[in-house]
């Protein structure tokens, strides 16, 4: 038993930061049962956090908070459950903050340092994360005060590149809050290194997302295109959904006078994706997901 969770542990985790997402699903659902079935609570919490990544990885947040919400509210007292719980609720955040509810994932992350203690791994998700809460509720000092706290965790520890890329994604977010694009274009293009680096496509496809975006902020509008195509084609090959849609929507928008055939097939694979999405969300997500003013105005084209 234990060869057998310890592989589909491994398996799941190799599908959440390395392959496609949704290979890490069936292996990982295998894992919870598994370890619940032998009383091994910590694999359980383990295997179910990063069931948690690969579901929202795939854009299926419904099921996705399903696993992580009863992690986020329980309270373990042992360090490996505690550990794995914060980083549930850090994940759990995230979701929110792609569903466009940042209020909602900075709650959920503060209970996630909570959770965290003195695990260093996961302070580091929960301050990042509420960095990344911080610059969707436009409040750059305390994105700011955040992202320095979750800096100096990542001292001396340089086998951390998962922590270093997440550092350059909201790097360039803030960078954009600040209308500093170029600089964003430079932490964008750090980031798709690292996880170059790293082996990590779904990273690389989030990178060029954010690349592209600096780059259309910047008016390098050329450059833009070859990135957003880069991130969706990318993103689609991994079943990285969450990725599709932002990079198929500004692409479709970007090439739409040049390209107009390219234009409408990209707009209209970013508008069956945000319906997938909401596919899989409780009724009142899914409405307010549909009823957000930038996938409605993407749905009214």
């Amino acid at each position: 038993m234990d060869d057998t969770l310890t592989d589909l542990l491994a398996t799941g985790e190799r599908a959440a930061f390395h392959g496609r997402p949704t290979a890490g699903i069936a292996p990982l659902q295998r894992g919870v049962e598994l370890a619940h079935s032998h009383g091994r609570d910590a694999e359980a919490t383990a295997a179910a956090w990063l069931l948690g990544v690969c579901l929202s990885a795939s854009g299926r947040f419904g099921s996705a908070m399903l696993v992580l919400e009863p992690l986020a509210v329980s309270s373990p007292e042992e360090p490996d459950r505690r550990l794995f719980a914060s980083l549930a609720a850090a994940t759990l955040a995230s979701v929110s903050r792609q569903l466009g509810r940042h209020a909602e994932g900075r709650a959920i992350d503060n209970r996630a340092l909570e959770l965290a203690g003195d695990a260093a791994e996961a302070r580091f998700d929960a301050l990042l994360g509420l960095a990344a809460d911080a610059v969707g509720l436009d409040d750059v000092s305390a994105a700011d005060a955040a992202l320095a706290d979750a800096v100096a965790i990542t001292d001396g520890r340089s086998d951390w590149w998962r922590q270093r890329v997440r550092l350059d994604w909201v790097r360039a977010e803030i960078a954009l809050l600040r209308e500093h694009p170029d600089e964003a274009v430079l932490r964008a293009t750090a980031a798709i290194v690292g996880a170059e680096a790293a082996g990590a496509p779904r990273h690389v496809a989030k990178g060029l997302l954010f690349l592209g975006v600096s780059q259309v902020q910047a008016g390098d509008f050329e450059e833009a295109v070859t990135s957003l195509r880069r991130s969706a084609t990318l993103a689609e090959s991994l079943g990285a959904v969450p990725l599709v849609w932002p990079a198929r929507a500004v692409l479709g928008a970007l090439v739409a006078s040049a390209y107009p055939a390219e234009g409408a097939a990209a707009l209209a694979s970013a508008r069956h994706v945000v319906r997938q999405i909401a596919d899989d969300l409780p009724g009142p997500f899914a409405a307010d997901w549909l009823a957000r003013p930038d996938i409605a105005a993407l749905l009214e084209d």
